[in-house]
């Protein structure tokens, strides 16, 4: 290997270099290239004393990474965050490593810009209000890309603690997005909801949603762990980053298939068929986006990131 030093890219250097328009529109143009439907391997977990370690590789054309997260219990006090990690970018030629990343902030972006792009091509044009399920880092991220491709109004901001919803309030105001203290009866009033939460049963009965409303979920990777309820499967049309990660890791499909939502219709398309205009958006229906989070995406992001970092001067 060359003694060259391999570049650091902060969480810094990643906003600059990736603004949420260009995080969605590299993701498109990802997906139909085909990069989501691309053979991965299953997501590797080893539980360790203070929380787990994920390990999550991927080839996506010329480009190879690989991306080890650190999930904390929490057992260190709220200090710490929840999520830690690196993600090693590889020339897919020589695999050599060409640059080292910050992974929290890799997965802020390549999460919420995967549930913006679904907005995207899911919410009605006129959509701009947004009921916001959680208080952390994901949820500001999740309000800010998707105010980039819906321009927000109004957004309620939904958690257990008074104090980490102002502050997330706060938070999308220094943005410029108006924002208050909300209640998942919100919901009746919310054009877009998203569910960025670690709770493991549903955050609201989706019988309350509007007819249109578009609802992305994305705080679980677990089969026995769900945001939204059977009964929002069962109507809705049902958008999943893959199929076969959706009926091994997303809680909110498998437990609905349990429930009864039968298995070949619990899932009318993944993101290939959205963005390709191949899945059929029912206008009396709400629509859901379900994602776990896969490598493909993180490889996407990364490598799109080490581009703009090394043709700029700002590695450190």
């Amino acid at each position: 290997m060359s003694a060259t030093r391999i570049p650091w890219i902060d969480a810094a250097s990643l906003r600059q270099a990736l603004p949420w328009p260009h995080v969605v529109d590299t993701l498109e143009s990802a997906i139909r290239d085909g990069a989501s439907r691309r053979d991965l391997p299953p997501r590797t977990g080893v539980p360790v004393t203070a929380g787990e370690l994920l390990l999550m590789p991927a080839e996506v054309g010329v480009d190879v990474g690989v991306k080890v997260v650190a999930v904390h219990d929490g057992s260190a006090g709220p200090a710490v965050p929840r999520i830690q990690g690196v993600h090693v970018a590889f020339d897919g030629v020589t695999l050599a490593p060409t640059a080292v990343l910050e992974a929290r902030t890799l997965t802020l972006l390549r999460t919420a810009g995967l549930s913006a792009l679904a907005v995207r091509h899911l919410a009605p044009g006129p959509a701009r209000s947004l009921a916001l399920f959680g208080t952390g880092p994901q949820s500001v991220a999740h309000a800010l890309a998707i105010d980039s491709v819906r321009p927000l109004e109004h957004v309620w901001v939904i958690g257990r603690r008074p104090e980490s919803v102002e502050t997330v309030v706060e938070q999308l105001g220094d943005a410029g997005i108006a924002a208050v203290s909300g209640t998942p009866a919100d919901i009746a009033s919310a054009d877009i909801v998203a569910c960025c939460t670690t709770a493991a049963d549903p955050l609201f009965d989706s019988r309350a949603l509007r007819p249109q409303a578009t609802v992305v979920a994305v705080g679980s990777h677990s089969p026995t762990r769900r945001e939204v309820d059977a009964a929002l499967v069962r109507r809705a049309t049902v958008i999943v980053e893959s199929r076969p990660s959706a009926l091994t890791e997303a809680g909110d499909i498998v437990i609905a298939i349990d429930d009864g939502v039968p298995a070949g219709t619990a899932i009318d398309g993944d993101l290939g068929d959205l963005v390709r205009g191949d899945v059929t958006i029912h206008t009396d229906r709400p629509r859901l986006f379900k994602s776990v989070g896969e490598a493909w995406a993180d490889v996407v992001v990364a490598s799109a990131a080490v581009r703009e970092v090394l043709a700029s001067t700002a590695v450190v």
